[in-house]
């Protein structure tokens, strides 16, 4: 029995798993759950990076009591990073990609380079979260902090720095950047000159599934736990659940559920074309250096959102209690595109949707329940458009989509989805992101074959849960209304 250790952060919590692998199933056990808090001070949202490297090593003192454990891999969100000087020292906390230091970059960046040049080298969605766009505020705003760097290490990488791994950037975390070559694979030196950065910033980069350390003695000290290799696994979520799709065939349209919707399919090399550009979809690179060709949707983070402010409120709804309100409420009222602009920032979302529906001259809603199903709906809807897209964009066409990670657990918004979308929804697994953790760290230490093998074994260890189209004319009607109002 092989036992490695995968740490799974989010945008609002994070984990530890062990994946234990007989030859035949992987199983998981979560020994430790922890909070991912955001800290506003002096006007800038960071991350908590000291408390949450903290929960790293409780995760790993809570390991010993299942046994050696032959490596460790860390997976987080997208393009965020950490700055350390040529001494190895953190400079300050990472920043928030929800900070609002990015404000009118894109804009700011066309003086830099054309956005249709920028798209064509990297293949990203333009979005001012982006680490081009953060790095382009710290050129105009903060040049004496690049000044004193060293080196800029992508979240993952900068967790494994300081347990002992090397100073690498693994390639999925660096195609989120947008300062990455799609085709080539690469640092894109032509974006980072274009934007004033020194390119001796970036660390070389590695691929999905490379030993880059292993677990410093100091650290092995410090908790009393043995050596461990370090690995670099999808260091982006989305392409960690990417992995871990129990697809059986090569082409498949995935939904990656979360704080965010990343909902795309696997390609062998980018498309970086016309229509993909006005599109705004992303070619982001996975393991074994294929491409996921997605678009980013704004997902749970409208319900999660809601669900604070609701509790700033005094009004403490479980997200069941939230789910049975959206079922209860009357379908199909009201519309939001959940891209628009002023659903980004953290705040009351509630009040923005009234305020949407307001000004798009749809019926206002006024409970709970129908806020939470104007939210169900619409996202629904945005899944419909996107699907629509990767297929216009790649000729193919798919019959079933693979959902996989938390939002799986909610089966009002997967029943939804498969109407809207007029196509099964294969939900599962929900813990996508650490099985495909998990998974590649068994192919670095050769316990599983490759990729194809990883998927059957993966579609072996959970069951999935199957959705159907239901009402697909009252919803093709309801399709045309959502359009009319998101233009």
């Amino acid at each position: 029995m092989k036992n490695v250790l995968a740490i799974d952060f989010g945008a609002s919590g994070g984990r530890a798993v062990i994946g234990s692998f007989d030859g035949e199933k992987i199983t998981l056990k979560e020994i430790h759950r922890f909070s991912n808090d955001p800290v506003i001070l002096g006007g800038t949202m960071y991350w908590d990076f000291l408390r949450l490297f903290h929960e790293i090593k409780q995760s790993l003192i809570k390991s010993k009591e299942y046994g050696e454990i032959s490596s460790i891999a860390i997976d987080t969100w997208g393009v965020d990073f950490g700055l350390i000087d040529k001494d190895g020292r953190l400079l300050e906390n990472p920043v928030h990609y929800r900070d609002k230091r990015t404000a009118g970059m894109i804009r700011y960046g066309e003086s830099r380079i054309d956005s249709g040049e920028f798209y064509t080298e990297t293949g990203i969605q333009m979005m001012e979260i982006n680490t081009a766009y953060q790095l382009l505020s710290l050129t105009k705003n903060r040049r004496d902090l690049l000044d004193r760097a060293d080196k800029l290490l992508l979240m993952p990488d900068l967790f494994a720095y300081y347990l002992g791994g090397g100073i690498v950037t693994e390639m999925s975390a660096a195609s989120t950047t947008q300062l990455f070559d799609a085709r080539e694979k690469k640092w894109s030196e032509r974006c980072i000159e274009a934007l004033g950065i020194e390119k001796s910033l970036f660390a070389p980069i590695v691929k999905s599934g490379t030993v880059t350390g292993e677990l410093s003695a100091e650290i092995c000290g410090e908790l009393g736990i043995a050596p461990a290799k370090i690995i670099a696994v999808c260091g982006h979520d989305t392409q960690s659940a990417m992995a871990a799709v129990p697809a059986s065939g090569e082409s498949f349209a995935f939904l990656s559920s979360g704080t965010w919707s990343l909902l795309g399919t696997q390609l062998d090399a980018p498309v970086i074309t016309k229509t993909s550009a006005r599109l705004n979809i992303s070619n982001e690179t996975g393991f074994g250096a294929k491409t996921a060709f997605l678009k980013n949707i704004i997902g749970l983070w409208l319900i999660q959102e809601s669900r604070r402010q609701w509790i700033r409120e005094g009004k403490e709804y479980s997200y069941a209690e939230l789910e049975s309100m959206a079922r209860a409420a009357e379908p199909f009222m009201c519309f939001i595109d959940p891209d628009a602009p002023e659903f980004t920032p953290a705040g009351d979302i509630p009040s923005r949707i009234r305020e949407y529906c307001k000004k798009t001259g749809q019926y206002v809603p006024k409970t709970e329940g129908e806020i939470m199903r104007c939210i169900y709906e619409s996202l629904a809807m945005k899944y419909r458009t996107a699907i629509a897209e990767l297929e216009r964009c790649t000729e193919k066409t798919f019959d079933t989509l693979y959902a996989v990670g938390g939002g799986t657990k909610d089966k009002f918004l997967c029943s939804l989805t498969a109407s809207a979308c007029k196509k099964k929804v294969s939900c599962g697994p929900v813990e996508a992101t650490a099985f495909g953790n998990i998974a590649v760290q068994l192919i670095a230490l050769a316990e599983i074959e490759d990729a194809v093998r990883a998927r059957k074994i993966i579609a072996s260890s959970e069951a999935t849960v199957l959705f159907t189209p239901e009402n697909t004319e009252e919803w093709d009607k309801a399709y045309s209304d959502y359009l009319e109002r998101v233009k």
